[in-house]
């Protein structure tokens, strides 16, 4: 075996720079081995590193432990104890060991074992040592106080806090010996510390005499006691941390201002969360200027380069125009400010926002500065401002974003008496930038709007088609002008067999992405009803359309190599900076048959619909919510059931109801709140128009300009008499062809439609005959006298038929092609059961 002795950062003695040698040290592997051995553990016992490494630590032991005493070394990160060992002379010896169970630099475990050569037994210096090192401690303020809380005994911190020594301090109160609020707290955690022996802890901020600035404190009180007991006073001991204190404050702010700035895209809301966000932790005073010339720019924002040159400095030497966006003061009313919001000031070349502008860089100074001074005494109200409040210390931080300068903002303190330091301007321009950029977007967003609102007038219906089993009435009412142009949508599609189906969706975002999108699943909408598909079953391929929109907007974005989330298209709820390739949606899609009453439902992810009762009571209709659109591969519901004559069913967005987003409290009571402000507002007698209705329910449950588009769907429902409508079963049998042209001729005559004789008896002649012939009974025959006359024959096979062109000998192949040439429209649809072929003939 290999033997070694460890270097100085194992077990090894090294160069006895700090008395390695007064320590006893060695290593034992996993296995129990001795794997190092130092020249203290040579003085310990008396073997040398080669006449002990690779043997068994057990062998050092002059008595092994009892087994039921030993713990499971392998779980211990650490063990200590006495240990009776045995020298290599033969004599037994105690020795306090303390063994560290670690693993090396290669991943090895091991235990490192040490043990004190110097002795254990206090000297007779320790207690000096002890006292000298409370007293003398400059980082650490410690006061030792009797059990009326008056001063005793303090050390060199504590003195140098309060500057004032113990002949000052000894007999005093910490209220006494210190005018601030903080004392009054400290001795009240004094007295409650005496009264219970709990040690307690406060965080406070006091100025010290003769301090220049306030200083943060973490304090613990402890009470003290003597070996039988009896209470003698109460320490306390305080820490100056008030550079960790104000680190945390700067990231709490940072934190905060990504919470705050930018939650819309208006620029003078944007301003003002930035000067919310900078008063008070920051600054006393803040104000947001923009170049004046913006004023024009947002008039230009047709083409790139007019929207970039209206962001263009004059030349240097002319002053510059700059409006006021916004501003914040510690005082209510902001009565340090000489240019009110909106207007616009004239800066000299040489001035503090000017400078900075033009360098495109932050600067800190004081006022006090000749160039400053100077500047504000060619004012007269910036110079009575700055002597009435006391202004001593402000920064200039351009606002600049994707390499434009936007404006400036001014941070100043005069109530808070430490000036700025080079982490606030740090900190200030971190929160400039957030606010810059939010800025910029809402510039840019402006030139977006405009193509953005024409797009989306396009792709909405225009008008709604007239239907004789439901009447509809719609409300769209897009979000504030600077909110965007977002993507909800709404849409009345007829279906076969009179029914007729309502949609409702709402796609993620604002702006023309959201927009195009919005109109590319409302033709996928459109497309699917066409295919007769149940709720469900067209939510889940709109799923996958969806799916596939945004795999193809990230495949896009990839090519572009856009990358930058501040540089994508505007398309986020309200907050730039989303890119194109984020697609989602949601979707509420109804159908309901006028000749049943039924009504098929499927959800995904949409807030469910209110129907009302013909009694005028509106609650929500328990659909199984289903996932948003896009996510893929997870199922949707249909719900069917009964809607009333008389009722309403009423449609609508989350825009409607309350704020989109997050599952917090507050985002859910505010929705809350919007349903039951919805349902109160439907709960109308059942003669009052829909279109009235609309109207109310918008004054109602949107007292304000909504944040994000809304859309409302309302529908009444209608029966169709049941005299319009004539059902037959078919026997499957070829002479029950007779039977069944025989009993829709009859019916025609009944409904006075004997002009649609001739269409009629080919149409049931047809689809009968290849029911029985091709398909699987029961073969069921339908007629409907609706706004068209509609012809349904319904059987249980599954196979859809097609149009062919048939050949001059072929003897049929005809029939269906004639069906739909003399047909308005024709189709089929799958049926629980098999399918069903109809036709609709135009009457009269």
């Amino acid at each position: 075996m290999e033997r070694r002795v460890v270097d100085a950062t194992g077990a090894g003695p090294g160069r006895d720079t700090v008395g390695e040698a007064l320590t006893a040290r060695a290593t034992v592997d996993e296995q129990g081995t001795v794997t190092g051995w130092s020249a203290g553990a040579e003085r310990l016992l008396g073997y040398t590193p080669t006449q002990i490494l690779g043997l068994p630590a057990a062998s050092l032991l002059a008595e092994e432990a009892p087994a039921d005493d030993l713990p499971a070394f392998s779980d211990l990160p650490r063990w200590h104890g006495t240990l009776v060992l045995r020298h290599r002379d033969g004599r037994r010896l105690e020795a306090r060991v303390l063994a560290h169970h670690r693993t090396s630099y290669c991943g090895v475990r091991d235990w490192f074992l040490v043990s004190a050569l110097a002795g254990t037994r206090p000297r007779p210096g320790d207690d000096t040592l002890a006292l000298h090192g409370f007293l003398d401690s400059p980082f650490c303020a410690t006061s030792v106080h009797d059990t009326d809380l008056r001063y005793r005994v303090s050390n060199r911190g504590s003195r140098e806090a309060l500057g004032l020594d113990d002949d000052d301090l000894r007999g005093l109160r910490l209220s006494e010996a210190l005018e601030d609020p903080a004392a009054g707290e400290v001795e009240r955690l004094m007295r409650l510390t005496l009264e219970t022996g709990e040690p307690q802890h406060v965080e406070n901020h006091a100025r010290a005499p003769g301090e220049t600035r306030e200083h943060a404190w973490s304090v613990d009180l402890y009470r003290l006691q003597d070996e039988d007991g009896h209470v003698l006073g109460v320490a306390t001991t305080g820490h100056d941390v008030t550079e960790q204190y104000w680190a945390r404050k700067r990231l709490q702010l940072i934190a905060e201002a990504g919470r705050r700035i930018g939650s819309t895209l208006d620029v003078t809301r944007t301003a003002q969360e930035l000067a919310d966000t900078a008063v008070p932790d920051l600054a006393d005073f803040i104000s947001v200027d923009l170049l004046a010339s913006l004023d024009d720019g947002t008039s230009l924002l047709g083409a790139a380069e007019e929207y970039g040159r209206a962001f263009r400095l004059p030349a240097a030497g002319r002053p510059l125009a700059l409006r006021r966006i916004a501003h914040r003061s510690v005082h209510q009313g902001t009565p340090e400010a000489v240019v009110a919001p909106g207007e616009v000031d004239e800066y000299p070349d040489g001035s503090p926002p000017v400078r900075s502008l033009r360098s495109g860089r932050a600067v800190l100074f004081q006022v006090t500065e000749p160039a400053i001074a100077d500047w504000v005494a060619e004012d007269p109200l910036r110079a009575a401002s700055v002597r009435e409040f006391g202004f001593h210390s402000a920064m200039t931080v351009p606002l600049t974003a994707r390499g434009t300068t936007l404006g400036v903002a001014v941070f100043a303190r005069h109530r808070h008496p430490d000036p700025f330091e080079e982490d606030d301007l740090v900190l200030a321009e971190e929160l400039a930038a957030r606010a810059a950029v939010s800025i910029d977007n809402a510039l840019r967003y402006a030139r977006e709007r405009g193509t953005a609102v024409t797009l989306q007038r396009s792709l909405l219906p225009q008008s709604l088609p007239e239907q004789a089993g439901v009447e509809v009435a719609s409300r769209y009412l897009p979000a504030g002008a600077r909110a965007g142009v977002g993507g909800d949508w709404f849409d009345v599609i007829p279906l076969s067999g009179a029914r007729v189906a309502l949609v409702v969706g709402d796609v993620v975002g604002h702006g023309i992405h959201a927009s195009a999108t919005m109109g590319r699943l409302r033709t996928a909408v459109r497309t699917l009803a066409d295919l007769d598909l149940p709720p469900d079953e067209l939510l889940t391929h709109l799923d996958d359309l969806v799916a596939r929109l945004a795999t193809e907007a990230e495949a896009a974005e990839r090519f572009a190599g856009t990358g930058d989330r501040g540089r994508g298209g505007l398309t986020g709820g309200g907050t730039a900076g989303v890119t194109a390739a984020v697609v989602g949606a949601t979707c509420l899609y109804v159908v309901y048959d006028p000749v049943s009453r039924r009504c098929t439902l499927a959800r995904a992810g949409h807030p469910p619909p209110v129907v009302v009762g013909p009694d005028g009571t509106a609650r929500l209709l328990d659909i199984p919510a289903g996932p948003p659109l896009g996510l893929g591969g997870l199922p949707f519901e249909s719900l069917e059931t009964e809607l009333p004559e008389g009722g309403l069913l009423a449609l609508y967005t989350d825009g409607l109801i309350g704020s989109r987003g997050g599952a917090d409290d507050g985002a859910r009571t505010d929705i809350d709140d919007g349903i039951t402000r919805l349902c109160r507002a439907l709960a109308a007698p059942a003669a009052t128009s829909l279109d009235a209705l609309c109207d109310r329910v918008l004054g109602s449950v949107l007292p304000e300009r909504p944040s994000d588009d809304v859309a409302l769907l309302l529908a009444r429902p209608r029966a169709l008499d049941p005299d319009r409508v004539a059902t037959w079963d078919v026997a499957a049998d070829p002479s029950a062809v007779a039977e069944a042209r025989k009993n829709a001729l009859g019916r025609l005559e009944a409904w006075g439609l004997n002009d649609a004789a001739f269409v009629t008896e080919l149409v049931v002649s047809e689809l009968v005959t290849n029911a029985i012939r091709h398909a699987e009974p029961p073969v069921r025959l339908r007629l409907i006298h609706d706004e068209s006359l509609i012809c349904e024959v319904s059987d249980a096979s599954s196979t859809a038929p097609h149009m062919r062109r048939a050949r001059s000998y072929d003897e049929g192949g005809r029939g269906l092609l004639l069906v739909a040439q003399l047909t308005q429209r024709w189709g089929t649809r799958p049926t629980p059961t098999g399918k069903t072929i109809w036709t609709e003939q135009t009457l009269g």
